[in-house]
Order: C-alpha cells, then sequence, then structure tokens
C-alpha cells in the first residue's frame, strides 16, 4: 500500500498520484509550444480536450483511489481483527500447549520418580543376591578346599551320613565308629530287630579319579581318569567285602555312602561295570537320597518290631478295655431300671393324687344342714359315715421308693 504524502482537497496525495500529475503537466508543456495560430487554435482546443479528458481521468483516479483507500482501509481493519483473533487463538493454543506440557512433565516426573524407586529396590535386590552370591561362592570354595582334602573329604561325608541315619532311627538302633567282633571300626552299624548281625555302612569314597575325569581335556587325560577311577573304586569295594562282609558276624550285604548325587549319577551313568561289580560282591552303592530312603524302610521294620514286641500289653489293654465297657454296660443296664420304677411310681402317685382330689370335690359338695344320720349329743359323726368309703388303692410312699433306689 502507498504512503499518503499529504490532504488536498480531503484527497489522499500518494507518490503514484502525484507521479501520474506530473506526467500530465509535462505533457500539457509539450503540447503548448508556439505553432501558427491555427494550430495554435487547434492545439489549444486539442489541449482542452485532452485537458478534460485527463480532468476526467484524473477525478476517475482519484475517485478509484478513494475507493482503494476505503477498501485498504476495510481489509486494514480486517487484517487487524484477522489478526487480533490470530493472536487470541494463538495465545489459548499456546496456554493450552503449556498446560498440557506442564501436566505431561509433572506426569513423566511422577512416572521417572516411581521407575528410579522400583530400580533402587530392584537394585538393592540384586545388591542382596549379590552377597548371597558371594557367600555361595565363599562357600563353595570352602566346599572345594574340603573335597581336595582327602581326610577332611572323609569327615565331610561321614557327617551327612550321620545326619541322615539321626533323623530317622532311634539311638538303641545304630552306632558310629563301633567296633565289630572280628576287630574292625565301620563308620556306622545299624541293629535290625531280630538279627543279631549289624548292617554296614560305610562313609569312605575315592574322590580323586572323578576329579580327573571331570577336569580332563584330552582322549589320553579321560582314558586314564577312567582307568583310576575303576582301579580305586575296584580297590574300596574290596576291602569293604574283606573287612565288613563276615559271616555269621555282619549281614549279607554292606552299604556305600557316596556322599553327592552328583558322584552318583557320574557313577550311574559312566562306570555301570562298577556298580555291576559292587552288586556281584553284595555291596549297594547309595546316593544321599536312596540312603535316606533306606533308613525309612529300616525305621518301618524297627516301629513294626517295636509293636510286635508290645503286642501282648496291647491284648491286656483291650481285654480290660473290654472288661470295663461290660461293667459299664450292667450298670448303665440298673440305671435303666431305676429309671423305668421312678416313672412308674411317678404315675402311680399322679393317679393317687387325681383320686384325693376328686373325692375332696364330693366332699366339698355335700350339704351339711340336713344330714341323713341322726347325731347322739356329745359325740361326732365319723368321717366314714360322712364320707363314701376309699377305695382299695394305697399310696406307695415316695421315701421308701427313694430309700430302696439308693439302697
Amino acid at each position: 500500500m502507498d504512503q499518503v504524502l499529504f490532504n488536498l482537497g480531503g484527497i489522499a496525495v500518494t507518490p503514484s498520484l502525484l507521479a501520474i500529475v506530473v506526467l500530465m503537466l509535462g505533457l500539457s508543456l509539450v503540447i503548448r509550444r508556439p505553432q501558427s495560430p491555427l494550430k495554435d487554435e487547434l492545439a489549444d482546443a486539442l489541449a482542452l480536450e485532452r485537458q478534460r479528458d485527463m480532468e476526467e481521468k484524473l477525478s476517475a483516479l482519484l475517485r478509484v483511489q478513494a475507493e482503494l483507500n476505503g477498501r485498504m482501509a476495510q481489509m486494514g481493519e480486517a487484517v487487524d481483527s484477522k489478526h487480533g483473533h490470530l493472536t487470541r487463538m494463538l495465545s489459548e493454543r499456546l496456554e493450552g500447549l503449556q498446560a498440557r506440557l506442564g501436566e505431561g512433565m509433572t506426569a513423566q516426573l511422577t512416572n521417572t520418580h516411581d521407575n528410579l524407586s522400583k530400580l533402587n529396590e530392584r537394585l538393592a535386590v540384586i545388591d542382596e543376591a549379590q552377597k548371597r552370591m558371594g557367600l555361595l561362592t565363599s562357600e563353595m570354595l570352602s566346599l572345594k578346599d574340603i573335597l581336595s582334602n582327602k581326610q577332611s573329604r572323609g569327615a565331610f561325608g561321614q557327617g551327612r551320613m550321620e545326619a541322615i541315619v539321626r533323623d530317622s532311627l532311634p539311638p538303641s538302633a545304630y552306632e558310629f565308629q563301633s567296633t565289630l567282633a572280628n576287630g574292625k571300626r565301620p563308620d556306622c552299624i545299624i541293629r535290625l530287630p531280630g538279627d543279631p548281625r549289624p548292617l554296614i555302612i560305610d562313609a569312605k569314597f575315592p574322590l580323586e579319579g572323578f576329579t580327573a575325569f571331570r577336569e580332563a581335556q584330552t582322549d589320553e587325560a579321560k582314558k586314564a581318569a577312567i582307568a583310576r577311577v575303576k582301579t580305586d573304586i575296584g580297590a574300596h569295594i574290596r576291602d569293604i567285602a574283606e573287612k565288613y562282609l563276615t559271616p555269621g558276624v555282619t549281614q549279607d550285604i554292606a552299604i556305600l555312602f557316596v556322599p553327592a548325587e552328583s558322584l552318583y549319577a557320574d557313577l550311574q551313568e559312566h562306570f555301570e561295570d562298577m556298580v555291576q561289580r559292587a552288586h556281584r560282591a553284595r555291596i549297594l552303592i547309595v546316593s544321599p537320597s536312596l540312603l535316606m530312603m533306606a533308613i525309612q524302610v529300616m525305621q518301618a521294620i524297627v516301629r513294626d518290631s517295636k509293636m510286635r514286641e508290645q503286642a501282648h500289653q496291647i491284648q491286656d489293654e483291650v481285654r480290660r478295655l473290654l472288661e470295663d465297657v461290660g461293667r459299664l454296660r450292667d450298670r448303665v443296664g440298673k440305671l435303666d431300671t431305676h429309671f423305668r420304677q421312678s416313672q412308674e411310681d411317678v404315675i402311680q402317685i399322679t393317679t393317687s393324687a387325681d383320686k384325693v382330689l376328686k373325692r375332696g370335690e364330693r366332699i366339698e359338695a355335700m350339704d351339711f344342714e340336713a344330714p341323713a344320720i341322726a347325731l347322739t349329743a356329745g359325740q361326732p359323726a365319723p368321717l366314714g359315715d360322712l364320707v363314701a368309703p376309699p377305695e382299695s388303692d394305697t399310696l406307695p410312699s415316695p421315701l421308701n421308693r427313694t430309700r430302696d433306689l439308693l439302697g
């Protein structure tokens, strides 16, 4: 939009309008050059005509300019209105966006805080688990040290075996490190009911060959470890058979305790021939779970034996119980008899009371003004003459009945 330079007679003069006026004046000066009179008149007429035409065009231009100014003003007002409306809308949108952004940030902060709290809790759990893993690692290292030492390994197997036996059997059914009749001292003997021969449990097991077998990296090392395991187990089976399987002194079978389930699994998987060899030598190789099962079976045997030993006492108690039941039945019968007699006595007392009541009503209904019997002067009439003779029923004495019941 052109800038208004000044107002002339209510007309806003703009640079474009001023340029048009200057152009028209220049043209008019060019047209008015000195010529001949006729030409001058013709030129003047043409100039006047052109001037009128220019004035009309100028007035038309001024009207157009005015209309354009009006329209520009209206457009400015519309633009200002639109600008204000757009400004308000942008302000409202920005406020709403700011509010939503604030709520989202608050929710995000809350969620972040909750997640951090949960993360701290999980980190605490992880720290606790890490501590437990450290303790477990130290325990595993100590267990490895124990198993690496032959004497300590024997004590470890002995301790596990003793714990299993103590938890299931009574003290009279087992002994640890007891001396047999042949002078040998097994790790544990179990005395079965009705048999003086003890059952032997040996808790020592050769572990060096199994360790070498697990750590072998080459085929040659594995073959050497397998040969060592078979040699050690064979020698141990032979020692148990020679020391603890004595006819008439010990049971016909003995138990070889393996202190770890993994060792027993390796033995069953890779050395089945040694297991069969132990069976042929009447030696049972058991793991902790199998030993626990065998001990529970022995516990049931011991319990049944004790019940058989106490069977006569149980029979005596049952006989006494039956006698007490018989006496109780007799006394209940006597009590039932007393109850029936008491019920009959109560019925008879009720019947007698009804009869007495009826006789009293008849006496009350009698007319004493005209007696049927003449009275002797100075002598009262007997009651039997006035009242009907009583019936032949006699009233039982409650005191006598109570005394009979108590007697």
